[in-house]
């Protein structure tokens, strides 16, 4: 049987205004395009951060490949909310994707032209190549969330972990960003996204894990993908079309 990419078990975590977790368990499987879908506070990117050792777990453990993540760290790539990110940090889009071969390389080797030409032709699968030397805070939302989807590819991971890539972003860089995840996956890759948008979910992605302060419903998106389960993991009921119950 293959290893799950992401198992992560017993996990408990509070902050300041209570629990998020208490013994929360869970896996992804191996080549699919999950999404994790709740309400906000429900610890969607708690999860994420936990699972890398980004805020500090009271109980639990996440493995990739049965392994810690420091000994698959080159395996896995993290693109974290825009929110979070520090758009003033003086780096423009070429210098930002070419960071996602220093895990391969170290911070200190020199990057030389066949690394450019690498980065460019990253960005230039995200149409993003004529903005290589902007500062990242020149970019549209949009444009920001394929540059950090360029420095992902660059590594070349097995395993992709993505906090809301698709929020307050164009449609177009929507459509081209699930594009590229989606032959990722056919290249044996998984994606774990969190989302928000159930109709999304229901047209792209393959696996779905609801999750409100612990796991609602977890599976393939036919079986998982139910008004009761919606309704179970916001408490209210949604309209939407074709659903089961």
């Amino acid at each position: 049987m293959e290893k799950s990419p992401l198992q992560v078990q017993n996990l408990t975590l509070s902050y300041s205004t209570g629990k998020v977790f208490e013994n929360l368990s869970l896996e992804f499987p191996s080549q699919k395009l999950c999404a994790i879908v709740g309400p906000n506070g429900a610890g969607k990117s708690t999860l994420l951060k936990a699972s890398l050792d980004l805020i500090e777990k009271e109980n639990g453990v996440a493995k990739f490949w049965d392994s810690p993540l420091k000994k698959v760290l080159k395996k896995v790539a993290y693109i974290a909310q825009r929110n979070s990110i520090d758009w003033n940090f003086p780096i423009s889009v070429l210098d930002l994707v070419l960071m996602g071969l220093y895990v391969h390389m170290g911070i200190f080797k020199n990057i030389n032209k066949a690394d450019k030409e690498l980065a460019l032709n990253t960005l230039k699968m995200l149409d993003m190549e004529t903005f290589a030397h902007r500062h990242i805070a020149q970019l549209s939302g949009g444009q920001q969330q394929r540059a950090f989807m360029a420095r992902a590819l660059i590594q070349n991971p097995d395993l992709y972990l993505m906090d809301e890539p698709f929020a307050g972003i164009d449609m177009q860089s929507e459509e081209k960003i699930l594009t590229i995840l989606k032959n990722e996956v056919s290249k044996g890759k998984t994606v774990v996204v969190v989302h928000h948008d159930i109709d999304t979910v229901k047209l792209h992605f393959e696996h779905l894990t609801l999750i409100n302060k612990g796991v609602i419903a977890q599976g393939d998106i036919q079986s998982t993908l139910t008004k009761s389960n919606i309704q179970k993991t916001y408490g209210q009921v949604f309209q939407f079309e074709n659903l089961n119950s």
